[in-house]
């Protein structure tokens, strides 16, 4: 049976969030009032969240947000997905892990922001570029943890479904995935995270509609200070609603742990 997180504690979490979202207010307040920067520099709290306000009210900033949803969905779906292909094959074969962790290395070595024009060039500045930003940067840490939790496994479990005439399928789908599900999400969770700033570097890059793009519209000509910051808050708080909704079906496949 899975152990739920008990009511008590969903409050106590919930109070922990409110406390540190309220700290974080009151230091934002104390700063501008000590450090005495003018609005266009550090805009005082209240000002940025009528900003915000204000940018959800008339469609603005849903309409750049929905982009960059989509684009994170799609990313984190193909860069998760192909990654626990990758990682099995990486776990049960010694060849293509010592044929691939050079190129896997190389690839994540290399900053995302560096290789985002390069891939705005060769595929438009439309959704495919931004997809296979998203993807190529969750790609890796999904596909180390799940070789990891692979072959965590204990050999002589395999052994005796092989003993017992299971399949390879069966083998994968009742041994193998379940007991490396806690770490697959725990590469789930960085991923989804890496999936957000995906996005925005791959808008960065090129487009016209996202909240990378808002962020650049936003320091433009114009250098539209609260807006900027209430783009960044939308942007802080979509990655911690992803990064909740894995925690969830993490909690709903695994049990809390």
């Amino acid at each position: 049976m899975k152990r739920l997180v008990p009511p008590r504690g969903r409050l106590t979490d919930v109070a922990l969030i409110g406390a540190a979202a309220v700290s974080f207010v009151l230091a934002w307040k104390a700063l501008v009032w000590v450090s005495g920067l003018p609005p266009y520099i550090l805009p005082a709290p209240e000002t940025v969240a009528a900003r915000l306000a204000g940018a959800w009210g008339d469609g603005t900033i849903w309409k750049h947000a929905q982009v960059t949803l989509l684009e994170i969905g799609l990313g984190f779906a193909v860069g998760a997905g192909l990654a626990l292909v990758a990682g099995y094959a990486l776990a049960r074969s010694r060849i293509v892990e010592r044929f691939l962790s050079p190129y896997l290395v190389a690839a994540q070595a290399t900053p995302v922001l560096a290789l985002a024009p390069l891939i705005a060039l060769w595929f438009g500045t439309g959704i495919v570029a931004k997809v296979i930003v998203c993807a190529l940067i969750v790609f890796f840490p999904v596909a180390i943890v799940t070789m990891v939790g692979i072959r965590s496994v204990d050999p002589r479990l395999v052994e005796m479904l092989r003993s017992l005439r299971a399949t390879r399928r069966q083998i994968v789908t009742r041994l193998e995935l379940p007991a490396a599900l806690p770490s697959i999400f725990g590469g789930l969770r960085i991923g989804i995270t890496l999936a957000v700033i995906g996005a925005i570097v791959g808008e960065w890059a090129g487009g016209d509609r996202g909240l990378g793009v808002l962020v650049n519209i936003a320091r433009g000509g114009a250098f539209d200070t609260p807006l900027l910051f209430a783009t960044l808050l939308t942007i802080a708080g979509l990655g911690l609603a992803l990064y909740g909704l894995v925690v969830v079906v993490e909690r709903r496949l695994v049990g809390a742990r």
